[in-house]
């Protein structure tokens, strides 16, 4: 929750930010981020300015690192790397690093069909199962993985359906996961997938930088030449500095992931996260106004969609703006599917979220 001044008439306004992404961010975070654009780790240099070649940047990408692996408990098996251009380029680079023959994809909504497209400009990729046909509203249950192919690619948590897959699944052959929206929100046996990768700006930064969790002896099985950008081995090898990393999205990064270190870590705000669900679905299930459009079983932690309820749908204009004049900010749903999302990342706090369902209690009543 953000108090901002409303110059107008000079009278302090809440404003609760449910943004898709990029995420909200802890404020501890921003102001730290504030005080090294001003002057980086006493070098009199803002970090945008900063050599990444220095010794003082060199200790950032160090304790990232380590972070990272404290916080999600990631064994020796498996190294962080930290790039630039986006999940979606990662589709690529999984397909380039890790299809030799065939891979499975589960399709569970828009981004998990976008990587299967990318795999299948590689090579042979199909999906093994797919939830299309009811609009992505659930994760598909019951398929069998097959053991001949290369990999198993799964999309953790969807962003615009709102629907989550909310444990490790145990996999014959090797489970690559994007967790763009998800990670760092529960705990997560990193050993049980041969890469886990996602854009920074839904729970551990903000947007320009990409984290990719590798198991290093799942590498170097393909034939095919790799380009050396595209190649995994290239950035394990120069520990994420090849090139020139997205320096300031990656110093923003590790302030948050300090953030989550004193809050109690995943478990802690694991706790948190499920209780602040609770909380709206409790008030979408509750209010005669609003529905659900996620099965209740495979419900987004992270990701809350809902739409007006039957015979109410004429509403749903009046009540954005009713709901953007009690400072409610991003609740318009993405644009492919309409109606409402919340996004209660990490950093929203349950005085966002019953700022929420108190303001669609009160739009109920006023209607009712």
């Amino acid at each position: 929750m953000f108090k901002i001044c409303n110059y107008s008439d000079d009278i302090m306004s809440e404003v609760h930010v449910f943004n898709a992404g990029p995420c909200l961010l802890p404020q501890q975070a921003i102001d730290s981020s504030i005080e090294a654009l001003k002057n980086f780790k006493g070098t009199g240099i803002s970090v945008l300015s900063v050599s990444h070649r220095s010794k003082e940047w060199g200790e950032v990408m160090d304790e990232v690192r380590a972070n990272w692996k404290e916080l999600l408990n990631i064994p020796d098996t498996h190294e962080v790397v930290f790039l630039g251009g986006g999940a979606s380029l990662q589709f690529l680079y999984v397909a380039m690093n890790f299809l030799e023959h065939k891979a499975a994809y589960l399709d569970t909504g828009v981004w998990a069909h976008k990587a299967l497209q990318q795999a299948q400009g590689i090579g042979e990729a199909y999906a093994l199962a797919c939830s299309a046909d009811r609009n992505y509203s659930y994760i598909p249950k019951g398929y069998v993985i097959p053991t001949d192919v290369d990999y198993f690619h799964i999309t953790t948590n969807n962003t615009i359906y709102g629907t989550e897959i909310k444990e490790d699944i145990d996999s014959p052959v090797p489970l690559v996961a994007d967790m763009s929206s998800d990670i760092m929100s529960r705990p997560v046996d990193v050993s049980k997938y041969a890469m886990i990768y996602g854009g920074a700006q839904k729970n551990v930064g903000p947007a320009g930088v990409v984290f990719a969790i590798i198991r290093k002896d799942a590498l170097g099985k393909v034939s095919r030449y790799i380009p050396t950008m595209l190649d995994y081995r290239t950035h394990i090898d120069k520990e994420s500095m090849f090139n020139t990393p997205p320096v300031f999205s990656i110093f923003v990064m590790n302030e948050t992931l300090k953030w989550l270190k004193g809050i109690g870590g995943v478990e802690a705000v694991n706790k948190l996260d499920i209780e602040k669900a609770d909380i709206l679905y409790n008030e979408i299930d509750r209010n005669s106004l609003f529905t659900g459009t996620a099965a209740k079983e495979d419900r987004s932690i992270m990701n809350v969609c809902f739409v007006m309820a039957p015979g109410y749908e004429s509403l749903q204009d009046e009540f954005f703006a009713f709901a953007k004049g009690r400072g409610m900010v991003g609740i318009k749903g993405h644009r492919s599917v309409g109606g409402f999302r919340a996004s209660i990342y990490n950093a929203c706090t349950k005085e966002d979220v019953n700022a929420l369902a108190g303001c669609m209690r009160e739009f109920e009543a006023m209607k009712k």
